[in-house]
């Protein structure tokens, strides 16, 4: 992704919060490519809101810098998954920020609910 100039402030760097952002993006992304979208997975009755999360800036993103956000499936367990994360800036490979978020599987009325077999065999938890 490039940095767009709406997600920075008036010195060109990123504003913080957009990092959680492009945790989201990776993170829809990674689950669409296990085979299982977040539209799937609330037509299956399932949310999997964010109970936890956590960013740790390194370095700052700025104004059209193109950049990689990753997700990896760090934690899974039958009611919760752990995914972590990191963004790389691609002209010099600086790790910028790095983290995680903490989702807790839910049903529509809100109590936990487990994770279906096929949905917890395609999100592999990374070495």
């Amino acid at each position: 992704m490039r940095v767009r100039y709406a997600e920075t402030d008036q010195m060109g760097v990123v504003y913080y919060a957009n990092y959680l952002v492009w945790f989201e993006v990776a993170r829809t992304d990674l689950l669409r490519h296990s085979g299982w979208s977040y539209r799937e997975m609330e037509a299956d009755g399932f949310a999997l809101p964010v109970v936890e999360a956590h960013c740790e800036y390194r370095q700052s993103a700025r104004y059209d810098d193109d950049l990689e956000v990753g997700a990896t499936v760090a934690l899974l367990s039958p009611v919760r998954v752990r995914f972590d994360y990191a963004v790389v800036r691609l002209s010099d490979s600086a790790k910028l920020a790095c983290g995680h978020t903490v989702h807790a599987s839910l049903d529509p009325a809100g109590r936990p609910r487990r994770l279906p077999d096929r949905v917890r065999a395609a999100l592999t938890v990374s070495p």
